[in-house]
């Protein structure tokens, strides 16, 4: 298979170089400056599992022919729009668009923009991103890839991807169930980026305050009440994992939304955090602790655009 990895920041640099690594016929749709950076360097990856670097065949827009067998979408939220534009020429009449992208509002864009035959769900549970060289820095030891058909039920398509994934650096899961694993991951980074932004700290630091167990816990309670009412309870093991997650004494996990707001970035915080509570309310579930994290993130960014004019 010919898989097409749009862009090679944290997401689609971290997995794309593992399958490049692993001899994949993978190639890189990347912004000039960036194309730049990687034919000086190579794409490198820093990690506990070892370093490694390779050098990916690179894309411009412009340089799109012919379709591909896979389109593994790992872009942010706020870049979706442009980066359906501009891969729209790699999508053939078999080929399989995978986003990993956080939240689930980009599915509805997906399938509108290119039908619902060629979507799949996915997530990533990767601690991944890019320092000041460009370098892909894997933070912590998760490095997986869950997919599905959306509707269920395991097709020949899905398991072939699964076997393509399948390769040293890549934890892969091929489900039946892809739209319960994305709500779960919903609920997680919800609420891991609400309380680390509002917090402005790490989970090991929000544990060593008065209440900072219990607020965790609180804005937890809160995306599962929503998770439950949209019709995906979350299950016993990942209560289980979330509840050990969220209590790991001296735990250095922070959600990436903290780090782009340290970087005085801007962050996914509508797609995420507002999609979540735009469907609290649509539900007519409270959730004050998740409206006050959203209202923190979205007055920082009233306050980078002002600062950027």
């Amino acid at each position: 298979m010919r898989v097409l990895v749009i862009g090679a920041g944290a997401l689609g640099g971290y997995y794309g170089a593992c399958l490049v690594r692993a001899g994949r016929d993978v190639s890189f749709l990347v912004r000039e400056k960036r194309a730049e950076q990687l034919r000086r360097n190579g794409l490198q990856v820093v990690s506990r599992h070892g370093d490694f670097a390779v050098q990916p065949k690179l894309l411009a827009v412009g340089d799109l022919r012919e379709p591909f067998d896979v389109v593994l979408v790992g872009v942010k939220a706020y870049s979706l729009d442009d980066a359906m534009s501009q891969f729209a020429p790699a999508i053939g009449p078999s080929t399989m668009v995978l986003p990993i992208l956080n939240g689930l509002k980009h599915i509805d864009a997906l399938t509108t923009r290119f039908g619902a035959a060629h979507v799949l769900g996915g997530l990533a549970n990767v601690s991944a991103g890019l320092d000041a060289d460009g370098r892909v820095v894997h933070f912590m030891a998760n490095q997986t890839i869950v997919f599905g058909e959306i509707e269920g039920a395991l097709s020949e398509r899905a398991l072939a991807l699964e076997t393509l994934l399948q390769v040293p650096g890549i934890d892969v899961r091929a489900s039946e169930a892809i739209m319960q694993d994305m709500w779960e991951k919903f609920v997680q980074l919800s609420t891991l980026a609400g309380i680390t932004c509002l917090m402005r700290a790490s989970i090991g630091d929000i544990l060593a305050v008065p209440n900072g167990e219990q607020s965790i816990f609180r804005l937890f309670a809160e995306c599962c009440a929503v998770a439950t009412a949209s019709g995906f309870e979350p299950r016993a093991p990942f209560i289980e994992f979330d509840r050990k997650l969220f209590t790991t004494l001296d735990s250095p996990l922070k959600a990436s939304m903290l780090r782009d707001i340290e970087r005085g970035s801007i962050t996914e915080a509508e797609h995420i955090l507002g999609d979540m509570a735009n469907r609290a309310r649509t539900l007519g579930i409270e959730t004050p602790l998740l409206d006050l994290a959203r209202a923190h993130v979205a007055a920082y960014e009233v306050g980078r655009r002002r600062a950027g004019g």
